[in-house]
């Protein structure tokens, strides 16, 4: 698919995901609101709670550290307990220091007070931001997120992170959404293949992709037309349903 809009990668960031502990879901979300919004997500990278790995990443997927892509979305380790390095982490591949937030801290107190509890040292670690970098709101729990370059930090606890990416998408710049249609059929992959290489061929400015699945009644195929022109998308859908007789 020939596409202008901006690239996009995410990093999700927990000794939890990769163990198998946690279930991840935040990538997935993502994906599915970046498309919808006008951004190509390229990739999604998980990584250790290790302050190596996390810098190196953050390196090679922040454009604006001469990475692979234009925006970089991390998911986990933001919170209040020592393995939460991020901050630091990212702090460390944009070469700046940590610090404690003015901000950050007055929205952690405000929320205290509310509930009556201490703002203590563990819970004002979320106050601690990369110098430089913009807050992302927090409208569940209060502890912020932040921006650095174009690498966007956030939470690892799907509420928290849905907010976040509620407010922090429609303020970047995007592109055109994906448009897509699709169309079922009882066959297997093999048995449409030809067809679907030979429209994907007449219409390079689109992408083309086969889903098999088994169910019940047998092999069935989902076969996706996706592009950023909704009538070459649809024209496209249209030579495939005549190729396949449908």
């Amino acid at each position: 698919m020939q596409s202008d809009n901006p690239t996009a990668a995410i990093l999700v960031i927990g000794d939890e995901i990769l163990s198998g502990r946690t279930r991840e879901g935040n990538a997935h979300h993502l994906a599915q609101v970046l498309s919808a919004t006008g951004f190509d997500l390229r990739e999604i990278r998980v990584v250790a709670d290790d302050a190596d790995q996390i810098v190196a990443a953050v390196r090679a997927l922040d454009a604006s550290l001469g990475g692979a892509w234009d925006l970089l979305f991390t998911s986990g380790g933001i919170g209040p307990t020592h393995d939460d390095i991020t901050a630091d982490s990212v702090a460390a591949a944009h070469g700046t220091s940590v610090e404690i937030h003015p901000e950050a801290r007055a929205l952690l107190q405000a929320r205290c007070d509310r509930m009556g509890t201490e703002l203590t040292p563990n819970r004002l670690r979320m106050a601690r931001i990369p110098v430089g970098a913009r807050l992302i709101d927090n409208a569940v729990s209060a502890a912020p997120g932040f921006s650095i370059g174009n690498t966007h930090v956030m939470a690892g606890v799907p509420e928290v992170f849905r907010g976040m990416v509620a407010w922090l998408i429609p303020r970047l710049a995007a592109g055109r959404p994906v448009r897509s249609e699709t169309v079922e059929v009882r066959r297997g992959e093999s048995d449409v293949a030809e067809e679907l290489q030979a429209v994907a061929g007449e219409f390079p400015d689109v992408s083309m992709g086969s889903y098999p699945y088994h169910d019940e009644r047998g092999w069935g195929t989902n076969l996706v037309v996706r592009g950023l022109d909704a009538e070459r998308v649809a024209v496209a859908m249209a030579e495939l349903k005549r190729r396949l007789a449908l």
